[in-house]
């Protein structure tokens, strides 16, 4: 199949197709019948879990052998059989992480293209339209290893698209992105779509930002079936209140939610007036591990019982600072001390820490949560924590069994942590660090792929250990989270002298 053949819009069906995962009881997706025309923009729905980027993945061919699952029916592209058509399609991962395959930023997107043989004179071109079309203006040998998670988002979505596939298949390709890069993205898929023909499914939470680009929506429910398909705007409203069943956040109801933040389902924010500092940071200096400082001059404290929301543009150094404030990274300069409370007895500077003296101080959760999963199944990656606490096992149970229900993870207790989806992932990353309940509490994108449903209980839970006075760091995108329970604001990514931290 040659490069130009690859631009040619295809035919995508799924004929009663299902797939259990080898490890799951259940499965992930089953009986899914639909027919996407070449050309169509679709909007793939459903709740967390539900198994939308499993129907991808199998449209993709990369589902794996016999070993990974089962599957049943067939998953057609231009009628052959996905597996044996993934020259057809380009699929861009719900973790960026996964598709890095290049040490510089041009050769990851040319990689791709060189593979289907595209002419050498072309592909320096589609390599720099594609980097454009996604707003990543860096140098093409940067390395790949120095981009934040929302820059490698946008660099595996250049990659797919300069390869101009026949189908676009989007798992969340702006789950991680600030404000302003969703616009950008959403924008730079649409015009491909526009200028290729290509068919588009996306996967997505934000509903209101892909509307205007999308003809239809497929939703799928819990059990992994198809629960509505038709044109948007007819199955929003007509089935509304079954989408809102489900956890399918509807157009509207993110802003009424971060109208809300005195909605007593999510806890009324705090003054920090008058509440003991548990960390101060004072002139610092946060960088990566090798490397030019990415942010200076930051003046912030976490309080006892209270949220210091962390936002701003991607690469801004957000999860650099987080990491620094959880003890992870020793800090490029300045200050960054703890309380007599906070360190009970370990050294005033949370990175000398030990990681048992961290267990009960500070808890991290990564913005990537498969960096911090260690156990072969669900429930013993929550007891990793506790155990380590050498907690009693009435106690570990009395920890790990209340978050597996509230957290909508109990009847995937003894899955593979790596087998869940990116939304179940999350929520067990933050799981396992509120099984050692920490004293402060350092989150990464908390909410990421989440639904309506999951997003309100990891809200409750935040506010439960907010209220128990612990204090919380929380870098986010996610205006609702911020909204409902920030106490402090921390904006970064704008000049030093302007840079401000708010109370709200």
């Amino acid at each position: 199949m040659t490069a130009n053949e690859l631009q040619r819009p295809a035919r995508v069906e799924a004929r009663g197709w299902g797939w259990r995962h080898g490890s799951r009881a259940r499965p992930a997706v089953e009986g899914v019948e639909f027919t996407i025309e070449p050309g169509e923009r679709v909007l793939l729905l459903g709740p967390s879990g539900s198994g939308k980027s499993t129907i991808l993945h199998g449209l993709a061919g990369v589902l794996g052998g016999d070993d990974e699952g089962e599957a049943t029916g067939r998953l057609l592209v231009d009628g052959v059989d996905a597996s044996a058509a993934r020259g057809r399609t380009g699929l861009v991962l719900q973790d960026p992480d996964a598709q890095l395959v290049m040490a510089r930023l041009g050769d990851d997107v040319a990689f791709g293209l060189e593979n289907l043989g595209v002419p050498r004179e072309e592909i320096a071109p589609r390599v720099r339209e594609a980097l454009a079309a996604v707003g990543l203006d860096l140098a093409v040998d940067r390395s790949t290893a120095a981009l934040s998670g929302g820059q490698r988002q946008r660099l595996a979505l250049a990659g797919v698209i300069a390869m101009r596939p026949g189908v676009l298949l989007l798992d969340e390709p702006t789950a991680n992105l600030d404000p302003d890069g969703v616009t950008e993205v959403r924008d730079a898929v649409a015009r491909v779509a526009e200028r290729t023909g290509a068919t588009l499914i996306v996967v997505e939470h934000r509903v209101p930002v892909w509307l205007p680009v999308v003809d239809r929506v497929i939703v799928v429910g819990r059990e992994g079936r198809l629960i509505a398909d038709g044109p948007a705007e007819r199955v929003l409203t007509e089935q509304a209140d079954e989408l809102r069943a489900a956890g399918v956040w509807l157009p509207g109801e993110a802003a009424a939610m971060a109208a809300r933040p005195v909605h007593p389902a999510l806890g009324t924010p705090a003054s920090t007036a008058g509440t003991p500092e548990l960390l101060t940071a004072t002139d610092l200096s946060v960088a990566r591990i090798s490397g030019r400082p990415v942010q200076t001059g930051v003046h912030t404290a976490v309080h006892e019982a209270s949220v210091l929301a962390v936002t701003g543009p991607n690469g801004a150094g957000k999860s650099t600072l987080a990491l620094t404030l959880a003890g992870l990274l020793r800090p490029d300069d300045g200050s960054l001390v703890a309380s007599a409370r906070l360190a009970d007895g370990a050294a005033t500077e949370p990175w000398r820490w030990k990681s048992r003296q961290l267990l009960t101080r500070i808890g991290t959760v990564f913005q990537n949560p498969e960096h911090q999963f260690l156990a072969g199944t669900v429930r013993a990656e929550l007891e990793v924590g506790p155990r380590a606490l050498r907690l009693r096992a009435a106690e570990v149970h009395e920890r790990v069994d209340p978050l597996l229900d509230a957290l909508r993870l109990a009847h995937l207790a003894d899955a593979n942590p790596f087998t869940l989806s990116g939304g179940e992932k999350r929520r067990l990353s933050v799981a396992t660090a509120l099984a050692t309940r920490p004293r402060m509490l350092v989150l990464d994108e908390p909410t990421f792929g989440q639904d309506a449903v999951t997003w309100r209980e990891l809200v409750r839970l935040v506010r439960e250990l907010r209220e128990a006075g612990a204090g919380i760091v929380a870098v986010t995108h996610d205006a609702a989270f911020v909204d409902a329970l920030a106490d402090v604001r921390l904006m970064l990514g704008v000049p030093i002298d302007a840079r401000a931290e708010v109370a709200v």
